[in-house]
């Protein structure tokens, strides 16, 4: 199966607002968050993109503009990589909302967390968790094994796919450190997902490209990636 590149949407007018935006509109880039969905041209130059999928929110967009105009490609639009829908949560303040039994709830059990008006973590992961390999299926059927795509969404979101592959409960999601305009890297196979970078914000990215194919291998390489090397691998 191809690679997919998890982004983060980069810092919004509402990152350190506390405030919960989920999905009001008007939320914008910061003028950090153009500076730093300038500088994805440049993490991911040495990477052949052959997809993008985003998020419906413009913040999402505005990441994605620049490296859309820079390789002349278009963003196909997910709705379930959508925000969280936090209902009544929506545009409270987070230092009102931490007097709410809720709170612990999303804190240290957030499988069983539903908002008051809205969805619940545990759908949050089906819908996006269901995205995600739908679209993966569709990039390699489309470009190959060996193809890499960015799909850009929101924090909560990224964690709960990334616990997913990652064989982590729900439950434990709340452990995974998502950054603004930080890429994460998944590589779904028949039996496994493998889980390349987590909150990178900075790393070479180079080696994320898979290899060309060898004259030794068989023709079909992707059906042998789902085992893991025994011994660690040998690097990029």
């Amino acid at each position: 199966m191809a690679t997919v590149i998890l982004l983060r949407h980069a810092r919004s007018t509402a990152n350190g607002s506390g405030v919960l935006a989920g999905r009001q509109p008007g939320v914008r880039l910061a003028e950090r968050g153009e500076e730093q969905a300038a500088k994805l041209v440049e993490r991911l130059a040495g990477i052949p993109v052959d997809a993008v999928v985003t998020s419906p929110l413009e913040r999402c967009r505005q990441t994605l503009a620049p490296l859309l105009a820079e390789r002349g490609l278009d963003a196909a639009v997910e709705p379930d990589l959508a925000e969280v829908e936090y209902g009544e949560w929506t545009g409270r303040e987070l230092k009102d909302l931490l007097k709410e039994p809720l709170w612990q709830v999303v804190q240290q059990h957030p499988s069983a967390a539903v908002f008051p008006g809205g969805e619940g973590l545990a759908t949050v992961q089906a819908r996006a968790v269901a995205a995600i390999r739908a679209h993966d299926a569709r990039v390699t059927a489309e470009f190959g094994p060996r193809a890499v795509w960015v799909a850009c969404s929101h924090g909560d979101v990224i964690k709960a796919v990334l616990a997913d592959a990652l064989g982590v409960h729900l439950d434990g999601f709340q452990r995974i450190v998502v950054d603004p305009a930080s890429v994460s890297v998944v590589q779904y196979t028949e039996t496994r997902p493998f889980v390349l970078r987590v909150n990178d914000n900075g790393g070479d990215l180079s080696g994320l490209v898979p290899p060309p194919a060898q004259p030794h291998e068989p023709a079909a390489p992707a059906a042998l990636s789902s085992d893991a090397v025994v011994g660690g691998t040998t690097g990029a």
